[in-house]
């Protein structure tokens, strides 16, 4: 038996159980021993930085630089008089390779597809999302300067910092994940990482209908509107899934079209040749030469695009948005956080006064009834689910009021449905019956649907239809 084993067995990450009041029983969170080779994996990490030196930065592709993280953490473990099992050393090499060439301890679940989100609360508190639902994990840091030296190297990759005088900061993995990291003095429990991770093949249209967020039938109108170039506005919570639907509806755009994307981090996975993919910047430690989303919208108008495709709408930037949409630039995709459709056009007029220019409350609700088509609202079910629950016609203004009408819409189940034996916390997304104003619109973009489209919902039928042509291929 080895040391770890035997000081696993006094400390074992055993969970609890306590009696609440009610009597009921608690399950306490789990309390996990203190790694017993924290001074050894901190010694030979020291010792194999400086022996392979500027090797990490500088390579001149005669040798692979994994291998030779993996010969020198082998050779100074070698060298240390630490008794040690196979397994023991097996697994040590392995998390000072992690930590020398990838993030440290979180490598592993960065590596684990099933693995959605990684949320480090401390260096020895790590969660993950699962499922959408959340998970204490076993992994831990050595101590609070381990989980500083990962977040410098997130951030330093992409030309960002984070320090006591700028100590937040946004940044993405060379894979598009999402990072959030704040630190002291903001951050009073220690380093804070928050990671949304992407997968490695983005998800496509067929997949959330898989996954249930959509219907075959919705997905075809999307497709149709996309193609059709009506401009869009996605809407939901944090977490709700709204860049995943964006990048999948973005994958129905015509492959001819010139396409700017405009992001804080840049995330979007978009599969067409003619793609700009522009990103926002921060200040520098002098406190100049921020470049923010609004100054980017205003140069994209400057590169001819045919869309304009912005990752989240959030400041004054809306109503550069706003009257991009609504000077020629069709088809133009955006989201915002709202939780509902009639949230989203308010947080739309909130956010342009916030731009400082005044405006009459009227000519702002005009702007954005002129602007959006359609509206596509998001939401996280309390099971982890997301589900698309609204597909909203913008329809115009009525006196001082936006108007709108759902084009489909997921409902909770009815009684009937609520016995059928199946669980639901919504029913499927279906076609409400009204047909939308904007069909004119996509005829004259050559998308063309036929009238029985929006009445009768044949889920079964529609999705064998769906798979023989495919997404908008009956348009065509």
């Amino acid at each position: 038996m080895g040391l770890h084993d035997r000081l696993s067995r006094q400390g074992d990450a055993t969970p609890s159980l306590a009696v609440v009041g009610n009597g009921a029983v608690h399950q306490a969170p789990p309390v996990f021993a203190d790694d017993p080779y924290a001074d050894l994996k901190s010694r030979i990490h020291h010792q194999c930085i400086a022996k392979l030196g500027p090797e990490l930065f500088n390579q001149d592709g005669s040798e692979d630089l994994t291998d030779q993280v993996y010969r020198a953490v082998t050779d100074e473990l070698a060298l240390d008089r630490t008794p040690l099992t196979r397994d023991e050393r097996r697994e040590i090499i392995r998390q000072l390779t992690d930590d020398i060439l990838g993030y440290g301890p979180i490598e592993p679940l960065l590596r684990d597809d099933s693995v959605t989100e990684v949320m480090v609360n401390g260096f020895d508190k790590v969660y993950v999302e699962r499922n959408g639902k959340l998970e204490r994990s076993e992994v831990r840091f050595v101590d609070e300067s381990h989980v500083m030296r990962i977040i410098d190297k997130i951030v330093s990759q992409i030309g960002r910092r984070v320090d006591e005088s700028s100590p937040m900061v946004d940044a993405r993995l060379p894979d598009g994940s999402r990072v959030n990291a704040i630190i002291p003095p903001l951050a009073l429990n220690g380093p804070t990482l928050t990671i949304r991770k992407f997968s490695r093949d983005p998800y496509t249209v067929n997949d959330l209908i898989t996954f249930g967020t959509l219907s075959a039938r919705a997905a075809q109108f999307l497709a149709a509107g996309v193609k059709g170039k009506l401009n869009v506005l996605i809407s939901g919570g944090t977490g709700t899934g709204k860049t995943t639907t964006l990048n999948a509806m973005s994958a129905f755009i015509p492959g001819d079209e010139r396409i700017v994307t405009i992001e804080d981090a840049a995330e979007l996975q978009l599969q067409q040749e003619h793609v700009i993919t522009l990103e926002s910047r921060p200040s520098n430690i002098e406190g100049s030469g921020e470049i923010k989303i609004r100054e980017l919208v205003r140069n994209a108008l400057r590169m001819r695009p045919d869309r304009i495709i912005v990752g989240e709408v959030r400041g004054a930037e809306t109503l550069d948005m706003l009257q991009a949409m609504n000077t020629g630039h069709e088809g133009s995709l955006t989201t915002i956080h709202a939780n509902s459709p009639r949230d989203a056009l308010s947080r739309l007029e909130t956010l342009v006064m916030t731009g400082g220019v005044e405006l009459p409350h009227r000519a702002i609700r005009e702007q954005i009834a002129s602007a959006f088509d359609l509206l596509i609202q998001i939401q996280r079910l309390v099971d982890g689910s997301r589900r698309i629950t609204h597909i909203t016609e913008v329809l115009g203004m009525e006196a001082d009021v936006v108007t709108m009408q759902d084009i489909f819409v997921a409902s909770p189940p009815t009684e009937d449905e609520g016995h059928s034996g199946a669980h639901r916390l919504l029913s499927p997304l279906r076609a409400t019956g009204l047909k939308p104003h904007f069909i004119e619109k996509l005829a004259a973009n050559n998308v063309v649907l036929p009238p029985t489209f929006f009445s009768g919902d044949d889920p079964d039928q529609l999705r064998a239809s769906f798979a023989a042509v495919g997404f908008g291929g009956a348009y065509e």
